[in-house]
This record gives structure tokens, sequence and C-alpha cells, in this order.
């Protein structure tokens, strides 16, 4: 990689970090391209030349955040070596992304932040969905090593109304200590699989 291509790269991480900050921290719709540059120290022109828009930029953080829980979730699966344990390797994952240290506090799940700012059918609204579709994928599969299909499907969308209503209820809070009961309660559930 040049000198050239390694700029571009840098800027390129530094706006998305700092868009993931200001984003979380104040929300997509309150957060200008201005405080987004100042924050990553480059000028305006430099997010144009790795975002279209403000929307790409939107696209970006939600996929980057997404991959981080995937990050999480996969160290988390490493560890894992029964079928109950790669399901709750998902609560971990979770409970792991609310621990993280945010400048302004947890404030809940930042895809549903982001989301709930989009109207229905807006693309960064669908991506959202899609990754939280992704995520009960995952406990489906893992679910299926336990059970039957049909009955991993139904259990993996009950895990997912835990996880998410304990997020939100973790976010309101601002610690993690919804999800942690909410992981009790599933490895109660797995438990009697």
């Amino acid at each position: 990689m040049g000198t050239e291509q390694k700029r571009a790269a840098s800027a390129r991480s530094r706006l998305l970090d700092a868009a993931a900050r200001r984003f979380y921290a104040d929300g997509v719709g309150a957060t200008g391209i201005d405080a987004i540059t100042a924050e990553a120290g480059v000028a305006k022109m430099s997010l144009y030349n790795n975002f279209a828009s403000k929307s790409e930029l939107v696209l970006a953080y939600i996929g980057a955040r997404h991959q981080e829980w995937l990050e999480l979730y996969r160290a988390r699966l490493a560890d894992a070596s029964t079928s109950g344990e790669r399901v709750l390797a998902v609560f971990d994952a979770y409970i792991d992304h609310a621990s993280t240290a945010y400048e302004h506090g947890f404030r809940g799940c930042g895809l549903l932040n982001a989301a709930a700012e989009f109207p229905v059918g807006d693309p960064a609204r669908e991506a959202v969905r899609g990754q939280k579709e992704q995520v009960e994928q995952i406990l489906t599969s893992h679910l299926a090593e336990l059970t039957d299909t049909d009955r991993a499907r139904e259990l993996a969308e009950h895990f997912c109304f835990l996880l998410e209503g304990a997020m939100a209820r973790a976010g309101l809070e601002g610690d993690p200590s919804r999800l942690i009961r909410a992981r009790s309660i599933a490895s109660g559930m797995v438990d009697a699989l």
C-alpha cells in the first residue's frame, strides 16, 4: 500500500471512528458533517473522497457497528464447547458490547438507536433489520443442535425478543445488568431443552 493509499485509509478510518462516536452520543440526525470532520481532524473534502454522502457514511457506521458485535460474538463462540454455550455466546457478545466504555455512557443498541431515526424502508433502517435477522439466524442454527427446526425457530425469535427488550432496558438504565439477567433466563431455557 502506497503512502497516498495509507493516508486515504487512515482518513476513512478516522472519519468512521468519529462518526461512530458522534452518532452514538448525539444521534445521526443531530450530527452534522462539520462535527464529524472536526472530530476526525480531516477536511470536509476528505469525507466526500471516502463517502459519497452522509447516507453512505451512516450505512458504513451501521455495518461497522455490526462487525464489532460479530467480532465479540466470534470471540465468545471460540470458547464455547457445547450447543448451549454457543447459544449463550450471543448473549455474552451483547453483554460485552454493552460493557464497552462509551464516552457519554451506555445508551442502548446503537443500531436500533440509528434505525429509529429513519422511516420504514430507508436503506439504513433496512440494514439494521438485516443485521438483527442475522442474529436470529445465528440463534436458530445453535438451537437447532438442541431441538427440532420448528422449535429452534420459535425459541430464536423468543430469545431475540428477550435480547432486544433487555437491551432497551439496559440502555435506559445505562448498564448491562438487564442483559445479564436475560442471559440467565436464556440459560435456564437452554438447560430445559
